[in-house]
């Protein structure tokens, strides 16, 4: 099984394209973490606290927050485009900014640019780029573009259909001119494909990314099993040595990331959120204080141990635990490669986001509202940030009850055996 395993996240790791989409998500987050957290201030759940705020500064005091947002959670699929071109670029040993920025064109170029639906004063249709057509609606579309654009640069690149130039030459003169036909030809490509497409029955690229691969792909992540399977994966990689989520987010990572930014949408406009899977859900509801939901391990260790052992991990992991860092009880315990603490470890995630699911389907806590917050925010406080009710913190706190019922037998055994050593 270990290295059926390993040699799964052998191949994973070094796969570009999963590389690519992992690298290429992940240079968006700190942006979306800056603006996630300036809409928690903006919508605090706090009862009176707009009615504080309009008083202190204006009725319209929210409105100062609404350009950031437009400007990220706005145009998060041209974001995508621009970070997965610049990490497929990088994974394709090409130049990485020339990537990024044709992968950006490309998705511009594929995007729809007359709105015959809205017309000016003098009854010409709009032309331009529509914000809906650059927010998460567009995701996997700017995931294609992305990729398949560089894919183009690195054929017609390793191919060297390049113009020659003499030694000497400044290397930022060099590379405009060496990437002009390479560029050229990806260009006058997809311009080709997008008048082709034009008369096919799905008229443009979007539709065809979204019916073809969008919408399916969220209707899996919309799946009973979707939050479940991961969490499993994720914690089992994490038994055998393997960082979980490095492996499992280059699949279930943009699937999180569109259904937590379609939550987003939907409350920023005031209508019904449409997912419980989110990538605030799986962070703060699966797992508390790291893989396996560590932290009701060590709340376990601190109170009931007796080995000199499991007392000292206990001590040094619990504040740690609390922030959401989980090496020292990892290595300490140690649970990768322990049999003993396996079951609880693998089980007690999966446990965390069924209840929780069950809890929102049934109307006991809010769905997540789509922001993303540090993830070393405190249990309790995450789960009110993200689903702005203070429902969901109290969830939180009766998860990690549950997680400590379900190790402790497990930990008992582990101490006596410990013990014995001792």
């Amino acid at each position: 099984m270990h290295q059926v395993l390993e040699k799964i996240a052998e191949k994973t790791s070094r796969q570009p394209v999963l590389l690519a989409l992992r690298d290429g998500f992940a240079a968006c987050t700190p942006l979306l973490i800056v603006t996630s957290l300036l809409i928690i201030i903006r919508d605090f759940p706090v009862p009176g606290y707009a009615e504080l705020m309009a008083q202190i500064f204006s009725q319209n005091w929210q409105d100062f927050f609404t350009p950031l947002i437009q400007a990220t959670y706005g145009v998060i699929a041209l974001l995508a485009a621009f970070g997965v071109g610049y990490a497929y670029s990088r994974e394709k040993k090409i130049d990485p900014f020339t990537g990024a920025t044709l992968a950006v064109v490309v998705f511009l170029l594929m995007s729809q640019q007359v709105h015959p639906d809205y017309t000016n004063q003098a009854g010409e249709a709009f032309i331009g780029f529509s914000i809906s057509q650059l927010n998460s609606n567009s995701l996997f579309m700017a995931m294609l573009c992305g990729l398949s654009s560089v894919e183009l640069l690195s054929y017609t690149t390793k191919k060297r259909w390049q113009l020659t130039l003499k030694p000497g030459i400044p290397p930022g003169v060099a590379h405009s001119v060496t990437d002009l036909i390479p560029s050229g030809i990806c260009l006058v490509s997809f311009l080709v494909l997008r008048q082709l497409l034009a008369v096919t029955p799905y008229h443009d690229l979007a539709e065809i990314s979204h019916n073809l691969l969008q919408a399916p792909l969220l209707a899996l992540g919309r799946t009973a099993l979707f939050e479940p399977i991961y969490q499993f994966l994720s914690s089992l990689f994490w038994f055998f040595g393997i960082t979980g989520p490095a492996i499992t987010d280059t699949i279930f990572g943009p699937i999180h990331l569109a259904q937590t930014v379609e939550n987003l949408t939907a409350y920023q406009a005031g209508q019904p959120l449409p997912n419980i899977y989110t990538g605030a859900f799986s962070a703060y509801f699966g797992n508390f204080g790291g893989g396996g939901s560590t932290l009701a391990l060590v709340i376990v260790l601190f109170t009931s141990a007796k080995s000199q052992r499991l007392k000292q991990v206990a001590k040094i992991s619990l504040l740690p635990g609390i922030f959401g860092i989980n090496e020292m009880v990892i290595f300490g315990v140690p649970i990768v490669l322990n049999p003993l603490i396996m079951i609880p470890f693998v089980m007690v995630p999966v446990m965390n986001v069924t209840l929780a699911a069950s809890a929102m389907k049934l109307g006991l806590v809010p769905y997540t509202i789509g922001v993303s917050i540090p993830w070393t925010t405190p249990i309790f406080f995450s789960g009110w940030l993200a689903t702005a009710s203070i429902k969901g913190g109290l969830c939180q706190i009766v998860q990690l009850a549950l997680g400590c019922l379900v190790y402790y037998p497990f930990v008992k055994a582990l101490d006596r055996q410990y013990l014995k050593e001792e």
